[in-house]
């Protein structure tokens, strides 16, 4: 269950935690690997743990259209990418769809585990918390561009 420190250093969002930060967030993690494919979470659904995206490549999709057709592409996030921010807010539950579009390899963090230790170690708490707000920011604004491309593409079809 535990991952090496080293490789958790390594990774964008995590860089820069103390050495003490990055032990307590490897003994709550893991490695998991994702055909292409896979549904990993659906939105709604509780949200229980994060990831770090090692290597693959996962779409983020809005499941609100899915009656009609195909789900909306959000995001397609990589390697070096985190995965989840919904398990830091209440009530803990996805707000988006994530499948894998290729192989994945991740790290997989226990959120509710972490949700404690960030209770204990406020810094710790603190740091996840600014990382976190800027995942959502950049989710918000690839969901704002989305949503131009589909108006956009809605306006031209219309002309035509």
């Amino acid at each position: 269950m535990k991952i090496d420190t080293t490789i958790l250093a390594a990774q964008p969002f995590l860089k820069g935690l103390s050495k003490q930060q990055l032990e307590m967030m490897s003994n709550n993690a893991m490695e998991v690997e994702f055909p292409a494919g896979k549904m990993i979470f659906n939105e709604g659904l509780p949200a229980h743990r994060f990831y770090v995206i090692l290597k693959g490549e996962v779409a983020l999709e809005s499941s609100a259209s899915k009656k009609v057709g195909k789900p909306d592409l959000i995001q397609t996030i990589k390697a070096g990418d985190v995965m989840g921010w919904s398990w830091l807010f209440p009530p803990y539950r996805w707000n988006f769809d994530a499948r894998a579009v290729k192989p994945t390899k991740a790290i997989i963090f226990f959120a509710t585990t972490l949700r404690e230790q960030c209770e204990k170690d406020p810094r710790l708490g603190y740091e996840l918390m600014k990382r976190v707000a800027n995942v959502v920011i950049r989710r918000l604004q690839a969901t704002r561009v989305q949503a131009l491309k589909k108006k956009k593409t809605k306006v031209v079809a219309a002309k035509v």
